[in-house]
């Protein structure tokens, strides 16, 4: 059977088998994961992934966009299994090995940020917000963050003082940390300033922060960052007028505030560019990256240029964060970027876009299409005039697809992201629109 002739559901969901390992789950696996999708990973090939019961599905989430290379890419199992070979773990807080640094030179290289940069390795997207934000603070001697309504950072406590996506992912965690400021992120299908007809622009929502926020809420002589997503992830696949990241790059230039970009599901080519702020031609101060940057090996970094990234031994450090294995991971994904990833993300999501655009003429719930590259959100809506967000719609359009064999996930209240790994072909996307555009049919009939 060729690649094209999948997915293939050859069960009821969930299948025998995976119905097994999910009961087993239940009993001993804590509640607050939220797996919607009742399958089983068996493994992964490319663009696919088989459960436990042999149904193939499409995989157009690809591990929340951590599995840019596709799953199992060859290139990388075998750069996994040749250092597993030569050593699996030694600290990097206290020790060296011969990956780390060619890594982090490779990081300075790529990042939009002029001149040599450093690079602190961590584990995870959170443990890199939470370097940036102790970087910040000790280099600015400041104690204050402003961050973005719908933006998403991480759930570790200073990491979701930041984040203000949904409110169950803060209800019941207070207090926080006392000193950041939510201001809100230019969303123009949504626009809070009612921004004039047309007028795809982002002043209104750089003047309140300056007019109002640094003047009356948090003095911007007391900020130590803004710290945003180029495109926001959880909060809708938000993106903003082009104007924006300029104006807030001369907003924190003139009081001496660092723009942290939080590039963790944004970056490493998801966008077309390695880096989404390469859209705008902007450099940030700090960057935080991880999903991605090890095609599923759990790796994370904190990268700034070495005026910024200068603090002591001890001052802030890790234990697993730069593993050998991850290193080698990520060495191995950066090559595979490189060599045509990135230009494919540009190339597939281009075409992924304007399809979605025509297929928003023909339903009555597609409200918004939008994106860059592989990072594209549809917006479903009960009516497109008054733009009432349907949030159960689309999460049965969700379902919908899933058990006709395509894997998304839902983002925001009431958006649906299109993330597929970076190596699909047109004829994947093709198949993906298919069985995208069978389900609002089917769930629109029924509702």
């Amino acid at each position: 059977m060729s690649a094209f002739e999948y997915p293939l559901i050859k069960t009821r969901l969930p299948g025998p088998k995976s119905k097994k390992a999910i009961d087993l789950d239940r009993q001993f696996v804590s509640p607050s994961y939220t797996r919607i999708h009742p399958v089983v990973l068996d493994h992964g090939e490319g663009a696919f992934v088989w459960d436990l019961d042999g149904n193939c599905f499409l995989d157009f989430h690809a591990g929340i966009a951590v599995c840019a290379t596709g799953n199992c890419h060859p290139r990388i199992v075998e750069a996994i299994q040749r250092q597993a070979a030569r050593g699996i773990h030694i600290s990097t807080a206290d020790f060296y090995h011969d990956l780390v640094g060619p890594l982090a030179r490779r990081l300075s290289n790529l990042v939009p940020i002029a001149g040599k940069c450093r690079t602190f390795f961590t584990n995870s997207g959170t443990e890199a917000i939470e370097c940036a934000m102790k970087l910040a603070r000790y280099k600015t001697q400041r104690p204050r963050f402003i961050a973005f309504i719908g933006g998403f950072h991480g759930r570790t406590m200073g990491a979701l003082s930041l984040t203000c996506s949904k409110s169950t992912q803060r209800e019941s965690f207070s207090p926080m940390l006392s000193e950041v400021t939510h201001v809100p992120y230019p969303y123009l299908y949504r626009d809070r300033f009612r921004s004039p007809a047309g007028k795809n622009t982002a002043k209104a929502y750089l003047d309140y922060i300056e007019e109002e926020i640094l003047t009356r809420v948090a003095p911007a002589r007391d900020v130590a960052a803004f710290v945003v997503e180029p495109i926001q992830g959880e909060g809708g696949y938000v993106v903003p007028p082009d104007d924006f990241f300029s104006g807030l790059r001369e907003i924190c230039d003139k009081h001496g505030i660092f723009l942290i970009a939080d590039e963790i599901q944004s970056g490493m080519g998801r966008t077309g560019k390695m880096f989404a702020m390469e859209h705008w031609g902007i450099q940030p101060d700090i960057i935080t990256v991880a999903k991605a940057l090890a095609s599923g090996f759990p790796l994370g970094a904190c990268i700034a240029s070495e005026e910024i990234m200068d603090w002591p031994p001890g001052v802030h450090s890790t234990t697993f964060g730069g593993n050998p294995i991850g290193c080698a991971a990520a060495l191995a994904t950066l090559d595979l970027l490189e060599d045509g990833l990135v230009d494919n993300a540009a190339k597939q999501g281009a075409y992924l876009l304007r399809e979605l655009k025509k297929m928003q003429k023909r339903h009555r719930s597609i409200g918004d299409v939008r994106g860059k590259g592989l990072m594209i959100g549809v917006e479903f809506v009960v009516n497109k005039k008054t733009k009432e967000r349907a949030g159960q719609l689309a999460r049965e359009v969700m379902m919908e697809s899933f058990r006709r064999g395509l894997m998304l996930l839902t983002c925001g209240p009431n958006t649906i992201r299109l993330i597929p790994p970076l190596i699909v072909d047109r004829k994947v996307c093709k198949r993906a629109l298919e069985i995208f555009e069978q389900a609002i049919t089917t769930v629109e009939k029924n509702t």
